[in-house]
């Protein structure tokens, strides 16, 4: 630049190099091109890390993390919302007025999306959700910013539903915790079965003794018992179910039977049929080197949630790939068109940016010393939700 500037000098008159030197850094900063700085994102994961329900948040969070190993285009803030929704809320305003975040993803409980999501996505923030799928926020709730990676919570309640009725069940009992997740999961399954119910409770959430509603269900005549008990809810029922001696087919979602509390319930689940729309046993390419990875990086079995974490993960790099966060119309659109390899194989968002996807029948089984689970039906095929009509997008 020296060389140069000396050689102009002797042609132009000192004001005239200043006056060129001004336009040529003008014309640079105007010329500059897009690099990859402009397709990098900062994310904040606010997930269950202790408490009731953690091994949910954690697996969220391991599956994350795992899509995101090696990619340095994309920052990870990650707090624990202890399973409470004013925590949960705190963390959100911290995380978009202070950190400030481009994206917010990580809550497990539908009772805490419902205190975070609305206000975020309001301040323009993208959200996506690795879990909670609340109706709310499906139908008339819905948003051009909210994005759901894992389900609407009817979803694998109306697969058990059906494959109740498959099952020639005729009066079900049915149960589940008081709150927008527990009550989206009798709906799903109620608007499936055909039968009568012979008892429907809601409990209380992380509620722990089950003596009182396990002899209502011994009492009431039922031929079956369907429950949505995610976390150790369903390690405590299922214990509890067990030792009373009841002998009826039980059915539930994956939430009630995935790979942590299969650990802990141990053989008192052996057969139990659960719906989901993961296993590990998928056999497309995704879930075969995810289910590899997970073991090799965290020397334990994936389950649903860690699958949810990792392709809502895969789903954010796919949208970085061909743009910036920062032009948010092109975002939603390039997140809307999921250009991923799902763990799920067939993926897709609904008008309302939930997914429609299988939803497959699994069976509690054992291998070796593991208690896990197989695929033995298709429950549902390209399911959607019962909430997207309702959604003015």
């Amino acid at each position: 630049m020296r060389i140069l500037l000396t050689v102009l000098n002797m042609f132009w008159e000192e004001q005239k190099v200043k006056k060129l030197i001004s336009m040529f850094a003008l014309s640079a900063v105007i010329a500059l091109p897009v690099f990859a700085d402009d397709h990098k994102a900062k994310v904040g994961m606010i997930t269950t890390l202790s408490g009731g329900g953690s091994g949910l948040g954690i697996d969220v969070r391991d599956g994350f993390l795992l899509a995101l190993k090696g990619n340095n285009d994309i920052e990870v803030v990650i707090e624990d919302d202890q399973r409470k929704p004013d925590i949960a809320v705190q963390l959100a305003d911290k995380m978009i007025q202070s950190e400030k975040v481009d994206i917010l993803t990580g809550i497990i409980w539908s009772n805490l999306a419902m205190a975070v999501v609305p206000a975020a996505v309001n301040q323009g923030k993208i959200y996506l959700s690795p879990n909670a799928g609340p109706s709310a926020l499906a139908g008339a709730g819905c948003h051009k910013n909210y994005f759901n990676v894992a389900w609407q919570n009817d979803n694998l309640h109306e697969a058990a539903g059906g494959y109740a009725n498959s099952e020639g069940y005729k009066n079900s009992f049915i149960m589940a915790p008081n709150y927008p997740a527990g009550k989206d999961a009798l709906t799903g399954y109620k608007r499936f079965y055909e039968g009568e119910l012979a008892g429907e409770i809601y409990t209380k959430l992380g509620q722990k003794d089950y003596a009182a509603e396990i002899a209502q269900i011994r009492a009431s005549g039922a031929d079956s018992v369907f429950f949505f008990l995610p976390g150790g809810m369903g390690i405590g029922f299922m214990k509890q179910f067990a030792q009373s001696g009841i002998d009826l087919p039980v059915v539930g979602p994956a939430f009630s039977f995935d790979q942590g509390i299969l650990q802990a319930v141990g053989a008192a689940a052996m057969g139990v049929k659960n719906t989901s729309q993961w296993s590990k046993d998928l056999d497309n390419a995704a879930n075969v080197k995810f289910v590899a990875d997970f073991q090799a990086e965290y020397g334990r079995l994936p389950s649903l949630y860690a699958s949810q974490g990792y392709d809502t993960a895969n789903l954010l790099a796919s949208a970085l790939r061909t743009t910036s966060v920062n032009d948010q119309d092109a975002f939603r659109k390039a997140l809307k068109k999921a250009d991923f390899a799902s763990t799920r194989g067939s993926f897709s968002f609904d008008t309302n940016n939930h997914p429609i996807q299988d939803i497959y029948v699994r069976e509690v089984i054992k291998e070796g010393d593991i208690f896990t689970n197989k695929i033995v039906a298709t429950g549902l095929k390209d399911r959607s939700n019962a909430y997207v009509s309702e959604c003015k997008m």
